[in-house]
């Protein structure tokens, strides 16, 4: 007996961010659009009126203005309705302490999808974990448009906003500087350089001493970069 089971389907890195229009917290928005020229975190919470959420709300909150100084817009999703994203934000706002967080007011926008439409788009919804809320989804979107980073969480999971800045940082320090990052990479620390592509630049690299750049073998070479360049290059002027 056959049975129709929906196919999810989702946006893949290095393609154009789906496109829609919705209605928000803080009014209607064209994405991706509205963003164009900013780096952009669109992500999903499964619920309003829940712990984690709650917990994550509050931390975006608090982060924003820091995700700003990077040129980083935040945009928040859930399958929710309008008014309840209201009350819940205002019920944050009015009512929650949590880890030295009090009076914290959501700033930035907060999407009702009710349809699930945008959350389909992206892939948010994945029956697996639950077919009536989106799951814990980050998408790192560039200011041309592009899908550079998704992270998933399961519902019971929430977000670790040390890494969520830190690939921010990441990702337009590697456009800037045109290198990589390698495993734990943090600001300051050493970056990696695009491998050797002949064997005349390979030979040089592992004979010739250069300060600030070690290499571990032909195809394995780092170079110092300092936080104070990175920060200058990707945060946003005053």
């Amino acid at each position: 007996m056959e049975t129709n089971q929906e196919v999810t389907t989702l946006p893949r890195i290095g393609e154009k961010a789906p496109e829609f229009k919705a209605v928000t917290t803080q009014g209607s928005i064209n994405f991706p659009s509205d963003y164009a020229g900013k780096w952009v975190i669109l992500f999903s919470h499964p619920a309003d009126f829940t712990p984690v959420c709650t917990s994550e709300f509050m931390t975006f909150a608090s982060m924003e203005s820091e995700f700003k100084e990077l040129n980083c817009d935040l945009v928040g999703l859930s399958v929710d309705g309008l008014y309840s994203h209201i009350a819940w934000l205002r019920t944050i706002k009015e009512k929650i302490e949590y880890k030295g967080m009090k009076d914290v007011e959501v700033k930035f926008p907060l999407i009702e999808d009710i349809t699930m439409e945008v959350a389909k788009k992206y892939g948010m919804i994945q029956p697996g974990e639950s077919s009536t809320k989106a799951v814990r989804a980050v998408f790192f979107i560039d200011p041309k448009g592009i899908i550079r980073t998704m992270i998933y969480y399961p519902l019971s999971l929430g977000r670790n906003f040390d890494e969520l800045k830190r690939v921010i940082i990441a990702l337009q320090a590697a456009d800037a500087f045109s290198v990589a990052m390698p495993a734990d990479w943090r600001p300051g620390d050493d970056v990696i350089i695009p491998t050797a592509g002949s064997c005349g630049v390979a030979k040089e690299r592992m004979e010739t001493k250069e300060e600030g750049k070690k290499c571990y073998d032909w195809f394995f070479c780092t170079q110092e970069l300092p936080e104070e360049k990175v920060m200058n290059a990707i945060k946003v002027k005053s």
